[in-house]
C-alpha cells in the first residue's frame, strides 16, 4: 500500500526536478509520519487528502495579509486532524506537546561537545 501523491494541484507536495522538496528537517519527518501511518493502516489516504484539502481551503479563504504559505504546516495540521478525528490523539495533547517542545532552549539536545554535523 503506497500513498498516492498527486504531481500537481493544491494537495501536491512541493517538488524540484520531480523530487520531493523539503526546506526543513521537520517537513520530511511530518511527510514520513503521514505516509508511514497510512501504509500501516492507521487511516485511508482519501481521509488524509480530504483533511489536507480542508486545511488548504481554510487558509486560502482566511489567511491574514502577509501570512506566508507553508505547505507542510497544512500537511502536519491535516495529519493531526485525521489522528484526532479517530481518537488516536487528542487536540489538547498535541497543543500541550507543541508548547513543551517550543519552550526548550536552543541547543537543548547538544550539551556535550561532539564533532559531527547535522
Amino acid at each position: 500500500m503506497t500513498a498516492p501523491l498527486p504531481i500537481d494541484g493544491p494537495t501536491a507536495p512541493p517538488r524540484s526536478n520531480g523530487e520531493l522538496l523539503f526546506a526543513e528537517p521537520w517537513q520530511s519527518r511530518a511527510f514520513g509520519m503521514a505516509v508511514t501511518l497510512h501504509e500501516s493502516g492507521a487511516f485511508a489516504w482519501p481521509q488524509f487528502q480530504a483533511a489536507l484539502i480542508a486545511r488548504i481551503r481554510d487558509w486560502e479563504t482566511g489567511h491574514a495579509e502577509g501570512e506566508c504559505w507553508d505547505y507542510y504546516l497544512h500537511w502536519l495540521g491535516a495529519l493531526e486532524d485525521v489522528l484526532a478525528a479517530d481518537g488516536t490523539v487528542f487536540a489538547d495533547e498535541i497543543d500541550l506537546r507543541a508548547r513543551e517542545l517550543a519552550a526548550r532552549p536552543a541547543g537543548h539536545d547538544h550539551e556535550d561537545a561532539h564533532s559531527h554535523s547535522h
